[in-house]
């Protein structure tokens, strides 16, 4: 455990840096709250530092299979402890002093869920909307690192696929990974300066589009506003986050790649099917908005792209409440909140190479059924699916409707409806963060939920954005022994 513990405080030392931002901010606007930010940065600061010197190791070698096991959903869970303390201290109604609802909101936060339990937003103190936003900003970079880094190399959920340089954990590639890593967090800094840019000159306030840049980016969607992006009715605005969204939903090693001159991107069989499902579901749901006369041309294209995009990027902006087009369209976002985009961004979901993982083995299946002595080698991308994806992809898709039922069941036991505990069983395994109903659905927020059901979507989060087996292995016996 020394070497996990001692990953983790450099972890909280960043946090604790962080924190002073928001503290700078409330300070500056002469707002109180700057001391539940000043004070937790220092007490977490000199936490941290003291556990790094207390686990002080050697990791040249790197790290066993079993420590990076245990190493992510400990970090995130831990992280997640620490960035809660600033709400908790603070002044701010439904956060103060609650230890359920400080924790709910910072997991939240750092898995870029999006789901909150806040209200008054349009008048919450600048330093706690801060905060929520960068919590978000960090998980998303964070969720990068993690997928492209380290879950290729445990053999999660199919992710081999993806594995690049930065998974191997040898010497003579270090230098490679570390390039990969800075590359990685250039074009994500790259893309929020500019979508926090492009906000501001559409008619945000500087204030309020460095915040939603934050989100939008790292395909969040925590926003300064309770009604979301329908607060701002400019279709600028609108179409800003669109693109900001979907650029954070596509894999961020192909735009490294990209900045290199290879343009892999457009030839990326992932991307093309991401952005070919959201330009036809789009469109058919422009068209019956249209047809229903709910919205004109231009206005049903605008908000059908904008919802279809947030809720398949797993953002949960809303530009309406979709709840209310009719039950054709509730069901349309209650299918589109399992997808999610694509592997290597910031979105959740199962990811759409699984799906196209599925669609392979079934063609291949049906036309063995069709021609029992012909050969139909399954393909993706132009190269052979080994084995042990394959399994992989069939596993995670088994246990996660076996999660997704038992969640489901477990929030039933609070008295909840079935839509309730549907929409947000999927909605937290998915990271989507809005689920469907009055109480949870895109107007509303989770603060009703009784708390024992907040602690379980807590750890649905924390399971959905670590891809299920990287935090259930942890629950084997087998895996703690030896």
């Amino acid at each position: 455990m020394q070497p996990v513990l001692h990953l983790a405080s450099f972890m909280l030392l960043a946090l604790a840096g962080f924190m002073l931002l928001p503290a700078v901010v409330d300070g500056a606007y002469g707002n109180p709250d700057w001391k539940p930010f000043f004070f937790a940065s220092l007490g977490i600061g000199a936490f941290a530092a003291l556990l790094v010197r207390a686990t002080r190791c050697d990791l040249s070698c790197g790290l066993t299979l079993r420590q990076a096991f245990v190493l992510t959903p400990l970090s995130w869970a831990l992280t997640s402890a620490c960035a809660a303390l600033p709400f908790f201290l603070s002044a701010q109604p439904g956060l103060s002093g609650h230890v359920t609802h400080s924790y709910f909101e910072a997991v939240s936060g750092l898995t870029t869920t999006g789901a909150t339990v806040l209200s008054g937003l349009d008048k919450a103190p600048p330093g706690i909307l801060l905060w929520r936003s960068l919590l978000q900003w960090l998980g998303g970079i964070g969720i990068i690192a993690t997928v492209v880094a380290i879950l290729p190399a445990l053999g999660v959920g199919g992710m081999q696929l993806f594995r690049t340089e930065s998974s191997d954990r040898s010497e003579k590639v270090l230098p490679r990974a570390r390039q990969i890593a800075k590359a990685i967090a250039l074009v994500y800094a790259a893309l929020t300066l500019a979508c926090g840019m492009a906000y501001w000159l559409a008619g945000m306030a500087p204030f309020e589009a460095v915040t939603h840049a934050l989100s939008t980016i790292s395909t969040a969607g925590f926003s300064t506003a309770d009604t979301s992006l329908a607060r701002w009715q400019i279709p600028a605005i609108h179409w800003i986050a669109t693109l900001g969204m979907v650029a954070g939903a596509l894999p961020f090693v192909l735009y490294v790649r990209a900045l290199r001159g290879d343009w892999a991107i457009w030839r990326d069989a992932q991307v093309r099917s991401f952005l070919g499902l959201i330009l036809v579901v789009s469109a058919l749901l422009a068209l019956w908005l249209w047809a229903r006369g709910i919205y004109g041309p231009e206005a049903a294209i605008r908000h059908a792209m904008l919802n279809v995009v947030s809720v398949v990027t797993t953002t949960g902006f809303a530009s309406s409440d979709y709840t209310t087009w009719g039950n054709a369209a509730t069901g349309l976002f209650y299918g589109l909140m399992f997808i999610g985009g694509c592997t290597g961004s910031t979105s959740g979901g199962m990811k759409i190479f699984r799906f196209e993982v599925v669609a392979v083995m079934l063609r291949a299946h049906f036309l063995r059924l069709l021609y029992p002595r012909g050969v139909f080698p399954r393909a993706y991308g132009g190269k052979l699916l080994p084995d042990d994806v394959v399994g992989s992809v069939v596993v995670f898709f088994a246990l996660y409707f076996i999660c997704y039922g038992a969640l489901t069941i477990a929030l039933m036991l609070f008295e909840l409806d079935f839509l309730t505990s549907a929409s947000a069983a999927v909605a937290m395994l998915s990271n989507v963060g809005p689920g469907l109903g009055t109480e949870i659905g895109p107007s509303g927020n989770y603060a009703a939920i009784p708390i024992g059901a907040k602690w379980l979507l807590c750890f649905a989060m924390l399971l959905g954005r670590l891809e299920l087996f990287t935090v259930l292995i942890l629950f084997m016996p087998r895996f703690w022994r030896g």
